[in-house]
């Protein structure tokens, strides 16, 4: 079988470095789903103002690279201990397809790019492909009750994040949520620990530079 996009995801996050682990992670976080030209019409998206949340079938198009063995190494289990391909969310799979379940914020309809699906809380990079979009049903989707495996086995706990007001003003109050949210996941890699060594990642144009020390995030730098 031959799949080809039916939209691309559009994001303030241009790299794989600060994308959330799994989608609902960051909930303030917006993107957009941006139909391919044969599929800009009011009637594919009949229907969706019924629904709150859509899933979504995408590529990871950031890891080009085959998949090696097996096993994984999952974040939440520090990067250290592996557990099988197909017990893991890991983005390095033997067809590179992920599955985020997203929040529809609005659908709007745009004169350049038809209806446009803003969503919140996804874990896509910019220019993603998405393969395809169906609604989010409780009756069939939901399991409250179900085991999560090594997910229920270990914590976690987010990173308090601290913005200078100075540098907060160079974002609206939706991308300041959204990157708050983004970083208080913490996106260093599991293994990585040094209080003095500034990382940085791309969000919304601009390069942010910040330290992790003792569960604290602090931007000590945004570059245009």
């Amino acid at each position: 079988m031959d799949i080809k996009p039916v939209a691309y995801f559009r994001s303030p996050l241009t790299s794989k470095f600060g994308l959330p682990r799994q989608s609902g992670l960051a909930g303030d976080l917006s993107g957009r789903i941006v139909l391919e030209p044969e599929y800009r019409r009011e009637e594919a998206l009949r229907g969706l103002e019924q629904f709150d949340y859509l899933w979504l079938i995408w590529e990871f198009s950031g890891n080009p690279h085959e998949q090696q063995g097996l096993t994984v190494r999952p974040p939440r289990l520090g990067g250290n201990e592996r557990v099988g391909v197909f017990a893991s969310r890991s983005p390095f799979r033997p067809n590179r397809l992920g599955l985020s379940c997203v929040y529809i914020n609005k659908v709007e309809m745009t004169e350049n790019e038809g209806p446009v699906i803003h969503v919140k809380g996804a874990d896509l990079m910019d220019g993603t492909p998405i393969y395809d979009i169906k609604p989010y049903v409780t009756y069939a989707d939901s399991h409250p009750e179900a085991r999560s495996g090594f997910v229920d086995q270990t914590t976690w706990e987010p990173l308090q994040v601290e913005l200078p007001e100075e540098l907060a003003q160079l974002f609206s109050e939706e991308e300041q949520a959204g990157l708050r949210q983004v970083l208080a996941q913490d996106p260093r890699p599991r293994y990585h620990d040094d209080p003095n060594r500034v990382y940085g990642m791309p969000f919304a144009g601009r390069d942010i530079r910040f330290r992790v020390s003792n569960g604290v995030l602090t931007i000590v730098e945004i570059q245009s």
